[in-house]
């Protein structure tokens, strides 16, 4: 019954991982492009599939966060909690963040119906929701990150999977909690910090669908 659960996690991280890459692949360009006002309302078909993909992300997590819970409460309950509730508080702000390019999408089409005297005004207003957007979503990166350190941590003592892969973990959230801070700070760390984090997402869901869990750890 666990291993089924673990490949049903490692499936979930996957689809996470798939899902957000090519929502923010999609998403991104079209909010970071300095025009993005004049057009935005054109390209509402990669909008409503960016968001649509972020939001299948947000899901997963919760997913992982309810499979996950009742194997890591047997080893450390306080912990097994905490990573829950990180989980469930990264997928709203995620959630949250989303709203922010739907009111660009209106935004967008007030502003080509503005005269240009009032451009400056939405112009401004548009920034501050783009900056919103990805500030909640460094929020819910660190929210993750401090979480998925508990997580590591359950993983490592209770040897669920290999140890190496615990180590992978720690070092991954440990540069995802660095660059987040580093973000919100207004400081712009880059894309190095990501590595092991993504390394990790990739190798621990793998793992989990071929090799499942190490049932000889489960406390009776």
């Amino acid at each position: 019954m666990n291993n089924r659960i673990a490949r049903v996690v490692g499936i979930l991280f996957l689809v996470s991982t798939v899902a957000y890459l090519l929502g923010s692949g999609i998403l991104n360009p079209v909010l970071q492009n300095p025009d993005f006002l004049t057009g935005l309302h054109l390209e509402r078909t990669n909008v409503v599939v960016g968001l649509l993909l972020e939001l299948i992300n947000a899901i997963a997590v919760v997913g992982i966060a309810m499979l996950l819970h009742p194997i890591l409460k047997k080893h450390n309950e306080a912990f097994a909690l905490g990573y829950f509730a990180s989980r469930v508080i990264e997928s709203v702000i995620l959630i949250i963040s989303l709203v922010c390019p739907i009111l660009l999408l209106g935004l967008s089409e007030d502003y080509s119906a503005a005269e240009a005297s009032g451009h400056f005004h939405f112009q401004t207003m548009a920034q501050t929701i783009v900056d919103a957007h990805f500030t909640l979503f460094e929020l819910a990166m660190f929210i993750l990150s401090l979480g998925s350190l508990l997580f590591c941590y359950v993983l490592y003592h209770s040897r669920l999977v290999p140890r190496f892969l615990s180590i992978i973990g720690f070092i991954g959230y440990a540069g995802l909690l660095t660059s987040s801070c580093l973000a919100i700070a207004g400081h712009d760390s880059g894309t190095v910090l990501y590595i092991p984090g993504a390394i990790f997402e990739i190798m621990l869901p793998l793992w989990l669908i071929f090799k499942g869990f190490n049932l000889h750890s489960e406390k009776s």
